[in-house]
Order: structure tokens, then sequence, then C-alpha cells
């Protein structure tokens, strides 16, 4: 399986609107997002973000933060943990919290999930988005995943 790391960060005259022009700033922004939970199988090559055809149906794991109080640090992160049979993909976000303990928040919450499993991380990473609140703002981090659900 084929996964892509992508953030983004805008501002927007609704919340909506502020989500959307986040999305366009990942370069997801123009295809369907399908949430999936986080598990990764054990073959994963992480690939630059590839431009998707508009109206895809895509996977995704996705982190995302919004607010309207000019002056807040918004954040979204995510990360995934690999071991040889299986990988686990975290999500978190904030308002006003330091990137540092988000982060450290991540790493727990991976941490965590691929101990409950008796497994052990070969591969860790991590993305955040930050931005500053001007009047509406989004925040989004995101997996995306590029194969197809097999049934």
């Amino acid at each position: 399986m084929k996964i892509s790391l992508t953030k983004g960060a805008s501002e927007g005259p609704t919340k909506l609107n502020a989500f959307d022009n986040a999305l366009l700033d990942a370069n997801i922004g123009n295809v369907n997002l399908i949430p999936v939970s986080s598990m990764l199988p054990a073959e994963v090559e992480k690939i630059p973000m590839p431009e998707l055809k508009p109206a895809e149906m895509t996977n995704c794991v996705l982190s995302h933060q919004y607010s309207d109080n000019p002056g807040d640090e918004i954040t979204a992160v995510i990360a995934y943990a690999l071991t040889e049979e299986m990988g686990c993909v975290v999500e978190t976000k904030a308002i006003n919290k330091p990137l540092k303990q988000l982060e450290e928040e991540a790493r727990f919450m991976a941490e965590y999930m691929v101990e409950k499993r008796n497994l052990e991380i070969i591969e860790y990473e991590c993305i955040s988005q930050t931005h500053t609140v001007e009047d509406k703002a989004s925040v989004i981090a995101a997996l995306i995943y590029h194969d197809p659900i097999r049934h």
C-alpha cells in the first residue's frame, strides 16, 4: 500500500470555507475524503503527495482543528508507527497547546497502540500544521491511502 502525509492551513469567511481552503492548501481539496480507522498493513510505501483526480474517492485519517478566535494558535497532528506486522495511525489536535506537547501526545498514543498489540515500532513519523488565527481558520494534517480498499 502507498501512503502520503499532507498538511494545510487557511483562513476563510466561514468555518466550512476555512476547512475547504485548508484542504486545498494540503492538495486534497478536490477529492472526496473517506475517513477510515487507523490501521496500516505491514508493507507500506510512503510517497510524496501526488496530484489526485478531481472527485476521486480517497481514504484518509484526518486531524482537523478550527477556531474563529483571533490570536488562537490552532494545531493538527498526524503520525504513524510501523511494525513488522502492521502499522497504527494516530491523530490529535488542539487550540493554544504547545506543538511539542501535541507531538509527544501523538508519539505516546502510537507507542501505546503498538504495545497493546505486543509489537515493536520499527519506523515512526509525525507531521503537524500550526496556524495563528486572524479571523476564521482551519488546519489539517492527513495520512492519505492511495491503494483502493480490497474486499
